[in-house]
């Protein structure tokens, strides 16, 4: 029998089974039913185009930048930072000779000093270290310079406990860039500590403060280079423990500034009247102590005349009870630990040795008799100054316990100004007492 259309049709809409429940599916089903089953393909499938993309070529591109921001910085450092944003350099930022010539002109008899007496701070030069030459200047205050000698050298030890145990073994190879604690380091040591070294607790606050403004950057070489001598004295008087007196040493031996007159400096006051005295009166010669000349020099006093380090005159006496000859004046509060009597506190000193560099040697009698003779063309003396109050100040008559008042020694070397430092330096030698 033949079949027909409608047959076909039947046996299509008819169910496996027999069953007489017809179903039909329309070709837009099946298209929705084959978008479920891709839709429905298990999470494998989705896993492998992500797995790819994590592979992808651009992982290189981001991996060092991913790097670069996690890696975490350096620690501070440990260790002693001799670097040149460390030191200051050994240079200097005027001309020498052109100071040279400007003093010669004002007072010609500094044309035989020059010839015969180096000018040590402007001459020899050496790098310095800012930090270093302040601490040993706070640990040299009120005592002797052989018991500051010890107690830098044992602050130092604390730090690198594999130094010579004697600081005399140790001297002779410290240079501006041997080891040295960091900033960082002294900041973070418990007084007691520093106690352990022989420090003072006064002393023992004032390097803390002092470490801690490094350390944080309100203090710097670059800062320090930077400031004029007035921002200098401000940043630097902040400081516990320092005062106008060390700020003029630091600006003169370790900073090289020219133009510094430490007008609180006893020694300095002393030296001048013998200068400007014998300037203006060949009546009044003077001459040097025999020890200063040569005869009867000690170890020890030959040792601190030759020290070469950068911080300011060293004492003219080994230990703090010294007599009224001594060239310095401190400006700092005593130590509650040691307490000068009054006949001692224009006699204290404010800086170690180990921190200072050699004055000029003494004078011979050749430049006694440069100084004897009148200069050409003598400027008469400031007013308020004669010949016969420089002679009694010189004897002793002072004007509340200095020889000459800060204007005073601003007038007698206006002439001097801008390069007072090298006038200054030399007046320490003249500084002595008269036979």
């Amino acid at each position: 029998m033949p079949v027909t259309r409608s047959a076909t049709r039947s046996s299509a809409s008819t169910p496996v089974g027999g069953s007489n429940k017809t179903t039909t599916v329309s070709p837009s089903a099946v298209g929705k039913s084959s978008k479920r089953k891709a839709a429905e393909e298990p999470p494998a499938a989705k896993k492998t185009p992500r797995a790819k993309k994590t592979k992808s070529p651009d992982k290189s591109a981001v991996t060092p930048l991913i790097s670069d921001v996690f890696i975490p910085p350096p620690p501070p450092p440990l260790q002693n930072e001799s670097t040149v944003k460390t030191l200051v350099p050994a240079v200097l930022t005027f001309s020498f000779e052109e100071a040279k010539a400007h003093l010669i002109r004002a007072d010609h008899r500094f044309e035989d000093i020059f010839t015969k007496l180096k000018c040590k701070p402007f001459e020899f030069l050496e790098q310095v270290h800012p930090f270093r030459a302040l601490v040993e200047s706070i640990l040299g205050q009120q005592i002797s310079w052989l018991a500051a000698r010890s107690i830098i050298h044992r602050f130092t030890r604390l730090y690198d406990p594999s130094l010579p145990e004697k600081a005399a073994d140790y001297a002779a190879s410290k240079s501006p860039t041997s080891f040295f604690p960091t900033p960082y380091q002294v900041a973070n040591t418990d007084i007691i500590t520093l106690k352990s070294a022989g420090l003072s607790t006064r002393k023992a606050e004032y390097v803390q403060d002092l470490a801690a403004r490094f350390a944080d950057e309100r203090l710097s070489t670059q800062k320090l280079l930077a400031a004029d001598d007035e921002s200098l004295a401000e940043m630097l008087i902040e400081v516990r423990g320092i005062g106008r007196w060390t700020v003029d040493m630091f600006a003169i031996f370790s900073l090289r500034r020219p133009n510094i007159l430490p007008v609180g400096d006893i020694g300095v006051q002393r030296g001048m009247l013998r200068w400007f005295l014998s300037r203006h009166s060949s009546k009044h010669a003077f001459t040097l102590s025999p020890h200063k000349l040569g005869g009867g020099e000690s170890n020890d006093d030959k040792t601190k005349r030759e020290s070469t380090s950068a911080m300011g005159p060293p004492p003219t006496t080994p230990a703090l009870k010294s007599t009224s000859g001594s060239r310095l004046t401190g400006d700092v509060e005593p130590d509650n630990d040691v307490l000068p009597t009054s006949s001692e506190s224009q006699s204290q000193v404010p800086a170690s040795i180990e921190s200072i560099p050699a004055l000029p040697e003494p004078f011979t009698p050749s430049i006694d008799k440069t100084l004897e003779a009148d200069a050409m063309n003598t400027e008469p003396l400031p007013e308020g100054l004669s010949v016969a109050n420089l002679k009694s100040r010189l004897e002793g008559k002072k004007i509340k316990g200095a020889f000459l008042t800060p204007k005073e020694m601003e007038d007698l070397t206006a002439s001097w100004a801008p390069y007072r430092s090298l006038g200054v330096y030399y007046m320490w030698a003249l500084s002595e007492e008269k036979n």
